[in-house]
């Protein structure tokens, strides 16, 4: 669901559902394609996708930009997301793929189906979900030999994860005048995030660690230069 991104910058309560739609579909009408701090990660993720891939879920696929990847790759691609606009942005966007169903779908009350996919991924959403809850749903969506790709944020908590936002910041710069040419968002698209990020909030990595034991046993759980973690787990 999640686009560009500065860095986290504290940890807060959860927002509702009503309110994270809202802000997804008035972002929606001002995303593009272009680089972010996700699809730089993106080439990552795939290299984890299992072979053959018959049927692929994106959970909270936004404009489907993952979406269209997983389907170059799998079968069929099931891509959810909270927000119509979203939604719609990424059919207009997808009209080549005949092989993506996307819907507008709550993860929160969305009946994950026993042991149908190949392979479940999630890009800058679990930050909104029930984290525990939605892994064991996913966990249970898998087939066996199933991949789960998750990539996200986290929120800083020590002087490593300092040290390595301090070492992101122009390396960041450098990708963006490279990536897209600029420095900066529009205006209207940097008013949108900063209300979103008003009410956002962020596990840590020892959280996340700590949870993908209870529920993930062997998860490999990383840490990325770009505020992003990732998440990989086979299901045997």
């Amino acid at each position: 669901m999640r686009g560009f991104s500065e860095p986290p910058s504290e940890f807060a309560v959860a927002s509702p559902a009503t309110q994270v739609q809202a802000d997804f579909d008035r972002i929606a009408l001002l995303s593009t394609d272009a680089w972010d701090h996700n699809s730089h990660y993106h080439d990552f993720l795939l290299k984890h996708l299992p072979s053959p891939c018959v049927e692929a879920l994106d959970v909270g696929c936004g404009t489907g930009a993952f979406s269209r990847l997983l389907a170059q790759r799998c079968k069929r691609v099931l891509a959810l997301d909270l927000s119509p606009q979203m939604i719609r942005v990424a059919q207009e966007h997808s009209k080549p793929y005949m092989n993506i169903d996307f819907r507008v779908a709550d993860a929160t009350t969305w009946q994950f189906p026993a042991e149908r996919f190949d392979c479940i991924a999630s890009i800058a959403t679990l930050h909104h979900l029930p984290f525990r809850e939605t892994l064991a749903n996913m966990k249970h969506s898998l087939k066996a030999g199933g991949v789960l790709l998750v990539l996200d944020l986290f929120q800083g908590e020590g002087p490593l994860d300092w040290l390595a936002s301090a070492m992101a910041l122009p390396v960041n710069v450098v990708l963006r005048l490279v990536r897209r040419g600029r420095l900066r968002e529009p205006a209207e698209t940097r008013a949108a995030w900063d209300e979103h990020g008003r009410h956002d909030s962020y596990l840590t990595l020892s959280e996340i660690r700590k949870t993908c034991a209870d529920v993930l046993p062997g998860a490999s759980v990383k840490r990325h230069l770009l505020w992003r973690y990732s998440l990989i787990w086979k299901k045997e």
